[in-house]
């Protein structure tokens, strides 16, 4: 008996998407939960999995849109193929065939134009991204301040605490739960910065739902770590484990993805120096941390060197301020600087 392979609803909104990539090949024999291909949407890119075992017969190719709901195969109901008999001793040390001589190379001909390039549909989450970043630059006023901070501080008491937080909490201490702390505290000292336009009314948030932004091989998504302020680090840095791996696998949902209320990025991971990140609409505010460099700067009248970051605060000037902005940033560095203060949970 065969069964249907259906596109699944992966949210309310989202009506249809692209077949990125089938992980089997037609006629191949598949296990029920086996991945069977990767549904690119706008806003998510789901591992659709088998609901039953059989041969895999392929109806829509890849790279093909398709909507939810939509019949792209089937798996036709047979028998597990049997496992491929080992090789007997006398065949295992038969001698090798011998490596043909290589034929001459044949002279070097121009290609046609056209296999100069190549062409591929945009995926959905790209478009989407693409879309959402023109129309940041298009209806916000976008202005970006500049600071730095010692990391000096937040890299001892991390490599301080490390074997033991590792060992209590069963995941290790990185620098992204500083930061976000850092935020949730400088949000609760600049409150205008947690705010939104909506019309001609400005929305105030009091939650401190946090965007991360978490690159894949299939564009940047934005998971939200709910109720940040309320967490423990450790709490904090399992939500980062847990929604990083949910990015690796292709398991992110739309729900994800929505509500935050302020956005990280990290481009320090990619040796970013120095940018100036854009706005994740409807959001007022996005910090962008960049790479840890050694380099001499003035402390106490002496030169030293230090781990030093570079840190980018953009935000929406129609709702806030240059102040309300330099004096965020301003508190997230001291922040950072002085670690022991979040870590204690003093937050003030």
């Amino acid at each position: 008996m065969s069964a249907d392979i259906k596109v699944p609803a992966v949210g309310e909104s989202i009506s249809s998407g692209i077949i990125s990539l089938w992980h089997r090949s037609d006629g191949d024999y598949v296990r029920a939960g086996e991945a069977l291909f990767t549904l690119d949407t706008d806003k998510v890119s789901t591992e659709v999995v088998a609901q039953s075992s059989g041969m895999l017969r392929i109806g829509v190719p890849a790279d093909r849109e398709v909507r939810i709901g939509e019949t792209v195969g089937m798996i036709e109901d047979a028998p597990e193929p049997a496992a491929p008999a080992e090789a007997s001793p006398e065949q295992s040390s038969a001698p090798p065939a011998e490596t043909p001589q290589p034929a001459p190379s044949a002279p070097v001909e121009l290609e046609p134009q056209e296999r100069r390039v190549t062409r591929k549909k945009l995926s959905p989450l790209r478009r989407k991204i693409s879309t959402q970043l023109v129309a940041a630059q298009r209806n916000a006023a976008i202005l970006t301040t500049f600071n730095e901070c010692d990391m000096a501080a937040v890299m001892k008491l991390r490599s301080d605490v490390q074997e033991v937080f590792q060992a209590r909490h069963g995941v290790k201490l990185g620098f992204m739960s500083f930061f976000i702390k850092a935020v949730v505290d400088a949000l609760r000292n600049e409150p205008q910065i947690n705010s939104r336009l909506d019309g001609d009314e400005l929305v105030q948030n009091h939650f401190y739902d946090i965007g991360v932004a978490v690159g894949t091989e299939r564009g940047l998504i934005v998971p939200v770590i709910r109720d940040a302020d309320r967490k423990t680090f450790a709490q904090l840095e399992h939500d980062l484990a847990y929604y990083a791996k949910k990015a690796r696998d292709g398991a992110i949902t739309v729900e994800d993805l929505q509500g935050g209320v302020f956005t990280i990025s990290n481009g320090g991971v990619y040796g970013s120096l120095m940018s100036t990140p854009i706005l994740n609409p409807p959001q007022s505010g996005i910090l962008g941390m960049h790479k840890i460099q050694e380099r001499p700067v003035a402390v106490d009248g002496r030169v030293v060197i230090r781990p030093m970051m570079y840190l980018a605060l953009s935000y929406d000037h129609r709702v806030v301020d240059g102040k309300e902005a330099v004096t965020f940033l301003v508190r997230v560095k001291d922040a950072i600087e002085n670690p022991l203060r979040l870590f204690l949970g003093d937050g003030k």
